[in-house]
């Protein structure tokens, strides 16, 4: 089987919906199939606790890997600041709060260093030079590898790398947005008010633009493609969808995976750096995605694919 695919995990409920013992298990079977990436955040999931703030995740993560020994070694570690307290009270992308939430999560995650570290959303009340500084900052002092950034406008990436590079500094070389094979009206609100969905433009930026990596969150729309009881979003009821599920299907059915690893595949394998994120609950669940890496799309079941709209 091909791996050259990344399939990222997403550990957002981990610690609160998904228990401990739960989330250990889950950890463990994506380390045995292979898996390489962990994706969390410092406040995850602060809406699932009755304490309002997060920090559950990371602190799951980092009992795992304090029990597990030769883990940190295998996996690598993605976290992101500056969302704790949202959507009111957010710390923000200040120097002094992204500096107390990284040490925040390498605290919890019981490492000394995350692979790669996000600003989580957007705050335009902090100088773009100084968030950019201060994370030049972690990659600088060796805390952090490499830097992100989610749910920003192109624009504003662009511009924070520019800043970056007249100062010497590490910059983004990654950006997470929400992004699927079915896409949602443009315009049209998504129930998750903080989502920044992925664009032409975004395509067109990282097509244009070297060492730039996407990750995909969201990209099996809370098991909308496979679950009745998961009906899509009201921002996908339109023509598009239907003729994109036609076309799914048939590719699933010429390749014999599921929906699941077929959009999968489609994400992982375009022209653009991408690595899909895969929320989970289940073993089983982590086996179907990583099974997607063993799905290749030929040219023109790809083309079927992109021209169903």
């Amino acid at each position: 089987m091909a791996t050259d695919i990344t399939i990222v995990l997403g550990a957002l409920a981990f610690g609160t919906r998904i228990d401990h013992a739960q989330s250990f298990d889950l950890l463990d079977h994506y380390l045995d199939l292979g898996g390489e990436w962990i994706d969390t955040a410092d406040n995850y999931a602060f809406w699932m606790d009755p304490s309002g703030r997060g920090g559950q995740s990371e602190t799951v993560i980092g009992r795992w890997l304090d029990q597990r020994p030769g883990a940190r070694e295998r996996v690598r570690i993605s976290t992101k600041g500056g969302a704790e307290g949202f959507p009111d009270n957010a710390d923000g992308l200040s120097g002094p709060a992204l500096t107390k939430a990284l040490g925040g999560s390498l605290d919890r995650l019981r490492t000394e260093r995350v692979e790669l570290y996000w600003a989580h959303i957007e705050d335009r009340s902090v100088p773009l030079a100084e968030t950019v500084e201060t994370l030049g900052g972690f990659v600088a002092d060796g805390r952090v590898v490499r830097l992100g950034v989610s749910n920003h406008p192109t624009w504003r990436v662009d511009r924070a790398r520019e800043i970056a590079r007249s100062r010497g500094l590490a910059g983004y070389s990654a950006i997470q947005l929400r992004w699927s094979y079915l896409q949602p009206l443009p315009g049209f609100p998504l129930p998750q008010s903080a989502h920044v969905h992925a664009t032409p433009e975004t395509f067109d930026y990282l097509a244009s633009t070297d060492g730039m990596w996407l990750w995909a969150y969201n990209t099996l729309l809370d098991g909308g493609y496979t679950r009745a009881d998961r009906p899509l979003p009201d921002a996908y009821d339109h023509p598009g969808t239907v003729r994109r599920l036609a076309a799914l299907d048939a590719v699933a059915a010429e390749t014999g995976a599921t929906r699941n690893q077929v959009v999968l595949s489609w994400i992982a394998g375009g022209k653009a750096a991408v690595a899909p994120i895969v929320g989970v609950t289940t073993a089983a669940q982590i086996t179907e995605a990583l099974g997607a890496r063993g799905v290749r799309l030929t040219a023109e079941q790809r083309t079927r694919l992109d021209l169903a709209c």
